[in-house]
């Protein structure tokens, strides 16, 4: 699925891109980065943060192996607040 950018009206709001669009267009997530990373930070054993952004699989293999003994979970947590391209279950960039 691609989005691209819509011009819009100034006090309009686009149904798919409610928080707006990211600068190459994609729309931006309701979800947050930096929730979906402390969660993960601190939780990331039973795949909280993956379930907050709607990765069910994963939050359920995070949730098996306990975040892959903490290892899994942590990187996770890194690269939630360091990449910009996490994206939660619509395909939306998460805001950050």
């Amino acid at each position: 699925m691609s989005y691209e950018a819509q011009p819009g009206q100034p006090g309009q709001s686009d149904p798919n891109a409610p928080y707006g669009y990211d600068p190459q267009g994609r729309p931006y997530s309701d979800k947050s980065k930096i929730v979906a990373g402390v969660l993960q930070l601190f939780l990331g054993g039973l795949g909280i943060g993956r379930f907050y952004v709607g990765s069910v699989g994963v939050g359920v293999a995070q949730l098996l192996t306990c975040g892959g003994l903490g290892i899994w979970a942590l990187i996770d947590a890194i690269l939630f607040f360091t990449s910009n391209d996490r994206t939660d279950k619509q395909g939306r960039v998460l805001r950050g």
